[in-house]
């Protein structure tokens, strides 16, 4: 695999080159008729008559349409720390964790939103920034809002959708400005077909018709609310309480010759609640600003599996129960001062942070009178904590005319009690980074980061579990410790004038104790750290607008991500990819806004191939397509409503799944070979918008 993934870095290597050539040469181009550019900054500004044509409810769907930007979510699993993302509202990261930049951005109507900047991140004074980033500036008058209903069905094996919506209202009373949304992310899936298992040497060994469907809801109420003070002081207050719940169910035929039929149940129910409040507030102080921040999140979400199996024959029914109940929690506190000094722009930070798991955990078997008898499952049920303080300083300022640098550099101690046999683990780790940006001309950007990285774990690695779906089992493993990473970024910017934007990122990491499954014991696997791993590819996007060659109204969207990884196996020593890591991933989107009407209509094709799974006892592949394929139909003024209706999955995308199961381990012979290829269907969506 790593010699067919090479092969493809080098047949596009040409491509990679001349696309390259593209975005560096200093050519001139025509410019943008809707766009306002700064040659010196680099500032591009997009003001809300470039977006009428796309007839945008929310500042999320001005944003989305503006070229060859790609919107990066804020990486805020180990706190908050500097900002990783590439949005902006009002100058200022969008604060809180449950609070992304994809919800906040979908509940600010576009009614409230005077215009898009687009810059480099290192000129900005907000540490972290790097690459193409966008300020949504939003000023706030009289009540305005948006609203959405999104139903879908699907031809086979899934429920209707029929409790998906969002509605939010933004406005400004006195100095107090609000947005107030309340949302459901429903959604409804399934598939259904054979799977075919084999012994080792392609004997047919059972016949398995089987089907799925899951059903989810996320019913969320949210508020912010900003306030602008007197002498330049600004606060914000972020609350949100969300209501999650999820059922599963499964069922299926296995038929093997010469043995009865068995008819297998899978149920698996999940319910809970996640909550958060946070704020910050910042003010002048001596000759800079001091910005404090705390944030309080929480989850509490009990699910059970079920899984029986039923024989055709009077053999007594056998099943298990694996019942888990887990409570997170996490505090942070957060301070940064910032000043300006000798022509540059400094910043101190300091952050505490607290994240406690306490999980509860039991494991059932179904005994022959119909009542269940709990079995023992060690390290399954424990208490997970770790405090962390970070402290940081930043430096910026411009080298010339045309280039500026930022350099952030600092340490984190963190103290994790996950129950390990040495007793509570202290670490001490080094974080950083440095950026740069380029204005290499009027049309083209240059922008540059290389930083030191340190992961979040998930506490639940920590513990015991058991996957009765699959018939997997996880061991205990109470000495985990976060990945660490190096991280290389090449970013470069190209605007082609009135033909559009294209953007090539280059990256690589060096990742040490990166996290896979290990050994436990002569028989276990667990979620461990191995050594080192290393991830190199290269993403490049472009939107062309096809007006400049005769086609009036037409935009197309592509990209193009290729990446390959390499880790240590830790069973057999050799070289292999990251489990479950992208190899390869890309879409085209076609948009036509008819000249003169109040139609649209669109197609859309997306390619997605990840690198193999590797546990101990088994190795396989599951995945969903590999390619998508939509079309829509859009009327963007229905008595003010935007109406879309769209059909999904036209290219018959599968839900497959090939894996090599072996006897104990992948060093041992195989037990049995499973295909699976399940159906999926056309989906068949409905999109009714609009703004007040």
């Amino acid at each position: 695999m790593l010699i067919e993934m090479r092969e493809s870095f080098v047949k596009s290597g040409v491509g990679v080159i001349l696309l390259l050539m593209l975005v560096l040469s200093p050519g001139a181009a025509s410019q943008p008729a809707a766009t306002t550019e700064e040659a010196v900054t680099g500032k591009r500004v997009y003001l809300p008559a470039d977006f009428e044509r796309y007839a945008p409810q929310t500042a999320l769907d001005m944003l989305q349409r503006v070229p060859g930007f790609s919107i990066r979510q804020e990486d805020s699993d180990r706190g908050l720390g500097i900002a990783s993302g590439n949005v902006l509202v009002n100058g200022q990261r969008i604060s809180g964790k449950s609070n992304d930049v994809i919800t906040a951005l979908g509940r600010i109507s576009a009614n409230s939103v005077e215009r898009i900047e687009i810059m480099d991140g290192a000129t900005l004074d907000i540490p972290g920034l790097s690459g193409q980033v966008a300020n949504v500036i939003v000023r706030s008058g009289g009540l305005s809002g948006q609203y959405g209903y999104y139903p879908q069905v699907r031809e086979y094996f899934s429920d209707p959708r029929l409790a998906s919506f969002d509605v939010s209202a933004n406005g400004k009373a006195g100095a107090i400005e609000y947005t107030i949304g309340l949302d459901n992310r429903a959604n409804r899936s399934g598939a259904g077909g054979p799977t075919l298992i084999y012994d080792s040497d392609g004997t047919l060994l059972e016949h398995r018709d089987e089907r799925w469907r899951g059903n989810s809801d996320n019913p969320r109420i949210s508020g912010k609310f900003a306030y602008e003070g007197e002498g330049g002081s600004i606060g914000n207050l972020n609350v949100s309480y969300r209501r999650y719940m999820f059922d599963y169910l499964e069922t299926g035929t296995r038929t093997r010759e010469g043995e009865a039929e068995r008819n297998r149940r899978v149920m698996i129910e999940e319910e809970g609640d996640i909550y958060e409040v946070g704020g910050d507030y910042e003010l002048g102080l001596g000759t800079g600003r001091l910005k404090l921040i705390g944030i309080y999140t929480g989850n509490r979400i009990p699910s059970e599996t079920d899984v029986t199996v039923a024989f055709a024959d009077d053999q007594p029914m056998i099943g298990s129960r694996f019942a888990r109940t887990g409570e997170e929690s996490e505090r942070i506190g957060r301070a940064e001062y910032s000043w300006k000094s000798a022509g540059a722009e400094w910043q101190v930070s300091g952050e505490a942070a607290y994240n406690e798991l306490d999980s509860l955990s039991h494991l059932f078997v179904l005994r022959t009178d119909g009542n269940y008898e709990e079995v023992p499952l060690p390290g399954a049920s424990a208490q997970v904590e770790e405090d962390r303080y970070e402290l940081m300083g930043s430096y910026g300022r411009p080298l010339g005319e045309n280039v500026a640098l930022r350099l952030s550099i600092g340490a984190e101690y963190s103290k994790l009690d996950a129950g390990s046999a040495e007793g509570p683990r202290s670490f001490y780790r080094p974080k950083g980074e440095i950026s740069t940006a380029w204005k290499i001309s009027p049309r083209a950007d240059l922008n540059v980061k290389l930083a030191r990285r340190v992961g979040q774990l998930n506490f639940y690695d920590f513990l015991a579990s058991v996957n009765l779906r699959d018939d997997t089992e996880t061991a205990a493993n109470p000495d985990l410790v976060p990945e660490q990473s190096w991280n290389l970024d090449i970013e470069t910017v190209r605007t082609l004038g009135d033909l559009g934007t294209t953007t090539l990122r280059l990256y690589g990491q060096l990742i040490d104790d990166i996290i896979d499954y290990v050994p436990i014991g002569p028989t276990g696997e667990a979620p461990g750290n191995i050594d080192q791993a290393t991830v190199y590819g290269f993403r490049s996007s472009t939107t062309f607008n096809l007006d400049s060659v005769g086609w009036p109204g037409a935009r197309l969207d592509a990209f193009v991500q290729l990446e390959e990884s390499e880790v240590e196996d830790p069973l057999t020593g050799e070289k292999r990819p990251i489990s479950n890591n992208v190899m390869r991933n890309s879409g085209l989107a076609l948009r036509h806004d008819v000249p003169r009407t109040d139609m649209a209509w669109g197609a859309s094709a997306f390619y997605t191939y990840f690198e193999k799974n590797y546990r101990l006892t088994e190795v396989g592949r599951l995945w969903e397509g590999p390619v998508w394929v939509g079309l829509y139909l859009e009327h963007k003024d229905v008595y003010g409503l935007t109406i879309r209706g769209s059909i999904d999955n036209i290219a018959d995308a599968r839900s497959m799944w090939d894996r090599t199961v072996y006897d104990g381990r992948r060093t041992d012979s195989v037990a049995f070979v499973e295909r699976r290829d399940r159906l999926i269907g056309p989906i068949f969506s409905l999109s009714i918008r609009g703004k007040f």
